[in-house]
């Protein structure tokens, strides 16, 4: 579940790999796909989250309820998965509430109906079960003074229909929760889907453009069409005379404490709460007009604070950077008409570059297309590691320094990464200043280069080359640091999407890939492989280890596992979180045998360096092309049998699962 519906109820939800669905068979989905809903199911890791769910839904039974047939008083109470009784402070319980509370713990210690007598009546407690796994997540129960003996049975059978009617009013809770998630998500999809839509418009038209007017023009029809009750003006640094009463001049002398003075002397964005003419609550805006020369001047808008959100400013900031280089690329082709085939290339570069979301295609792609474009003999694209102070080498038609680190503050890309600025070398041989790999081992003189450069940081840096001297002219110097910028943008949308796709792929607490994704590969595998093995291992006793040592500890265990089954497995190997402290390992073209040393190496591994120390059970099955029935269903199948016989046969073991004779 996300974190909205996380929001929406208290902090009531983990996310969205504790939701469970049940396993159908093909004969069920066709009649479940109409009551999806219904196979929704909570698990024991979102026991924490659901107390604001379940203080709903005792509300909702409780003031539904009809009274018994019986004569006597009763007081409803309910208790969550630990005993604590709901809307109740355990610090300040009075007499019956001690007794609620006992009764309840009573219940989850026997997940059975609990009854206990008192001096004038009775308490009941009932456990309420999850819907699929059976499992014990709360408790309702009824206190009853004034009833005799005969009326008990009758009351225990109405607490517990009336504990089948809380378990159905928090499930409807629970689905109607699902839904506005899914709604808001939708929502917002929408919304990003339409920002994203208006900037690839916006960055196509403007980089169209020719005239400077028509620039400033668009980017206000563009403003004043996504936020219609916004003030806009632009305030120019510059004598730029224009007819449009919005363009301004931006006066710098005496205004140091201005916002868009400000703005422009640190170039980026500013924005204040102010009180609008209305006494209303406002968003003063001030989003430099930047390219790659400098800061030309200034969008001022101010707009209501509910009309805008953290996404729009980033909107509104990207909307400016490019208004800014579409506004100094106007200008240049006042000067001269060569930018005209200049500025056709940066768009048709653009759209290649934002064709593809794939990293290693989008280095590819413009490794290529700066060769062809500056004639260059030499091009090396280096990206900063998030992590570390390295640049890393990403595409370099030289395979000596493909995939090398260096440095932030080595040679020329360390320079343009301090200083933020472009650099063009006609003699690299008679500058001595700084050495430079790339020069060295290829012999070449002449030597432009460019950061990469998104959101005001730099992120990598592009170096061309060339072996004869003065080769590149200042045209391309200039050329190269516009396109930079696209190309970097194209690099941080394709970084963000990679990451994006990985967190999908992968489980968060172990790092290893989701069973979802392992069981594709499997799939894919096994129509080009001829066999391959599957290992799936299991934490004995892992129950007894959170109780013993708290969950905290469990998840350390359980991560010091998965980090020597990483440490083990051979690269091309596929180890996934299967579920719980379930861990299962793919070995593509392996056999058996094979798997079962590396099962061992785990098993014996984890005996001596886990810490509190823990032992694993491990189940192994191999498949291959002679099987008559060759899937991923049957190859999970063999492997959880033959890790079933390792428990029963006492754990600490590794066994391997037989193909059923013909």
């Amino acid at each position: 579940m996300t974190k909205q519906s996380r929001d929406n109820c208290t902090q009531s939800f983990k996310p969205d790999s504790s939701i469970t669905l049940p396993q159908m068979n093909e004969g069920e989905e066709q009649g479940d796909q109409m009551n999806w809903l219904k196979l929704l199911d909570i698990t024991f890791y979102d026991y924490p989250y659901i107390s604001s769910l379940l203080q709903y839904a005792y509300t909702d039974s409780v003031n539904e309820m009809q009274e018994p047939p019986a004569s006597c008083r009763m007081a409803w109470f309910a208790a969550d998965h630990t005993g604590e009784l709901v809307d109740t402070c355990r610090r300040n319980l009075n007499d019956d509430q001690r007794i609620q509370l006992e009764v309840a713990q009573a219940c989850l210690l026997r997940r059975d109906t609990t009854m206990s007598g008192f001096d004038d009546g009775y308490c009941i407690a009932v456990p309420v079960f999850t819907r699929h796994a059976n499992e014990v997540f709360a408790v309702l129960g009824c206190q009853i003074t004034g009833l005799d003996e005969n009326g008990v049975s009758l009351v225990q059978a109405w607490v517990s229909m009336a504990a089948r009617y809380f378990r159905t009013c928090f499930y409807r809770r629970f689905e109607a929760l699902f839904v506005t998630d899914l709604l808001h998500v939708q929502k917002q999809a929408k919304r990003e889907e339409y920002r994203r839509s208006i900037l690839f418009q916006v960055v196509q038209k403007l980089h169209d453009q020719i005239d400077v007017d028509a620039v400033l023009t668009e980017v206000f029809e563009r403003i004043a069409g996504m936020y219609p009750n916004a003030k806009v003006e632009l305030l120019m640094s510059q004598d730029h005379l224009s007819r449009d009463p919005r363009v301004k001049s931006l006066q710098l002398q005496g205004e140091k404490d201005h916002m868009c003075v400000r703005a422009f002397m640190e170039g980026r964005v500013l924005r204040a709460e102010i009180w609008g003419k209305d006494e209303e609550p406002c968003l003063e805006i001030a989003v430099p007009l930047v390219g790659k020369q400098g800061v030309y001047g200034v969008f001022h808008l101010i707009m209501p604070c509910d009309e805008i959100e953290e996404v729009d400013l980033q909107l509104i900031g990207m909307l400016a950077d490019t208004a800014g280089s579409a506004f100094e690329n106007a200008k240049l082709y006042e000067q001269s008409n060569l930018l005209v085939s200049e500025l056709r290339l940066i768009n048709e570069l653009t759209k290649r570059l934002n064709q593809s979301l794939r990293l290693k295609e989008v280095f590819k792609f413009a490794t290529e297309e700066l060769l062809s474009i500056f004639k260059a003999e030499y091009c090396c694209i280096s990206q900063i590691e998030k992590d570390s102070d390295f640049f890393e080498v990403m595409a370099c038609n030289v395979p000596s320094l493909s995939k090398e680190y260096f440095p932030k503050d080595y040679g020329f890309s360390g320079m343009v990464f301090s200083s933020r600025e472009p650099i063009i070398l006609s003699d690299y041989k008679a500058y001595d200043k700084i050495q430079s790999r790339l020069m060295d081992e290829t012999g070449a003189r002449s030597l432009i280069v460019a950061p990469l450069v998104v959101r005001g940081e730099v992120i990598g840096a592009i170096m061309l080359a060339h072996r004869a001297e003065r080769f590149f002219s200042y045209e391309n110097y200039r050329l190269l640091q516009v396109l930079s910028s696209h190309i970097g943008l194209a690099i941080a949308n394709a970084s963000l999407h990679a990451e994006v796709q990985r967190m999908a792929n992968h489980d968060m607490l172990t790092d290893l890939y989701a069973r979802r994704y392992l069981d594709d590969r499997i799939q894919e595998l096994q129509k080009r492989d001829v066999g391959g093995s599957l290992i799936i291992v299991d934490i004995d006793l892992f129950k007894q280890v959170n109780d013993t040592f708290g969950h905290q500890a469990g998840d350390k265990i359980l991560r010091q596992v998965c980090s020597i089954i990483k440490s083990t497995v051979r690269k091309t190997d596929i180890a996934a979180r299967w579920g719980g402290e379930e861990l299962a390992i793919y070995l593509p073209a392996a056999d058996v045998q094979s798997g079962y040393q590396i099962a061992e190496t785990i098993r014996h591994r984890v005996a001596m360096e886990t810490q509190p120390q823990v032992t694993v059970s491990c189940g192994i099955a191999e498949w291959n092309r002679d099987n008559e029935r060759i899937s991923v269903e049957s190859l999970f199948y063999l492997a959880d049998m033959a890790l079933y016989r390792a428990k029963k046969n006492g754990r600490n073991q590794t066994q391997i699962g037989l193909a059923p004779e013909k």
